[in-house]
């Protein structure tokens, strides 16, 4: 069983920045990506960032030069570091990561969340 838990959302003011984590753990083989997604009140799920163990990268066109997604292997852990932030950032933050457990079966896990709201 694979868990991942968030942290670091905030109450943050509009241009400052904040720095999410997430954290894998359990029977973990190998991770191919890593990623994260954000829900606004009354929006569908949509996507931020995505990590694949190749390194490759993918943002949304609304995050784009302000976003950086990052990893730590060793830890198995995600960043996401968020610099000039916006009202349109508010929404819950989930951490998704795909990979194989230990079994070597393919599993997706998704955390819990963590909240970040932007005042103007």
């Amino acid at each position: 069983q694979v868990q991942l838990v968030e942290s670091g959302g905030d109450l943050v003011q509009a241009g400052w920045s904040l720095r999410l984590s997430c954290v894998a753990s359990g029977s973990i083989s190998s991770i191919s990506s890593m990623g994260w997604y954000r829900q606004a009140p009354g929006s569908q799920r949509e996507l931020v960032t995505t990590l694949t163990s190749g390194g490759s990268t993918n943002y949304a066109d609304s995050v784009q030069g302000r976003f950086t997604i990052s990893r730590d292997n060793p830890k198995n852990t995600v960043y996401l570091q968020m610099n000039s932030l916006k009202p349109e950032d508010t929404a819950r933050y989930y951490c998704n990561v795909n990979g194989r457990n230990t079994a070597y079966r393919a599993f997706q896990s998704w955390g819990q969340g963590t909240q970040v709201t932007v005042s103007s």
